[in-house]
């Protein structure tokens, strides 16, 4: 099975996780979905099999979650789900589907339990944060 990341490439985390997935040798499916936007069943279908709600997956540090009024409590998923579909930057990321299943990989290091094989240690995120140490054992939180 191949790897398919949707990513934004302004997204430090992100960038951190293509890289992780390059670096252990895969050529990833990269969806640009700020470029190419969301469909809305694919998105709820996505959702879905990586475990999260539209309400769990809703990026609302950043972006126009609040000035929508989606923080609010009785706004519904399917509400949710339209606005990410209108505004795709409210969707986190990255999200990656895997050999062993699909995951919203924040931390970073998630991406590695959707991996058959990872990149050898040590390895840095862009950061200077350790991911994987020399003994190629993923460093916990990162």
């Amino acid at each position: 099975m191949g790897v398919t990341i949707w990513h934004n490439p302004a997204c430090s985390k992100s960038r951190d996780v293509l890289r992780v997935i390059e670096a252990a040798g895969y050529e990833p499916e990269i969806i640009h979905y700020m470029k190419v936007g969301w469909k809305r069943e694919p998105l709820a279908a996505l959702i879905a099999e990586a475990g999260h709600s539209p309400r769990s997956i809703l990026r609302h540090e950043r972006g126009p979650a609040r000035e929508l009024g989606l923080l609010e409590e009785g706004v519904t998923d399917d509400q949710i789900l339209d606005a990410m579909v209108a505004h795709p930057v409210l969707v986190e990321r990255p999200i990656v589907r895997g050999d062993k299943g699909t995951a919203l990989c924040r931390p970073v290091g998630t991406v590695l339990d959707l991996l058959e094989h990872w990149p050898e240690g040590p390895f840095l995120r862009n950061n200077g944060k350790m991911l994987i140490d020399a003994q190629g054992v993923p460093v916990p939180g990162v």
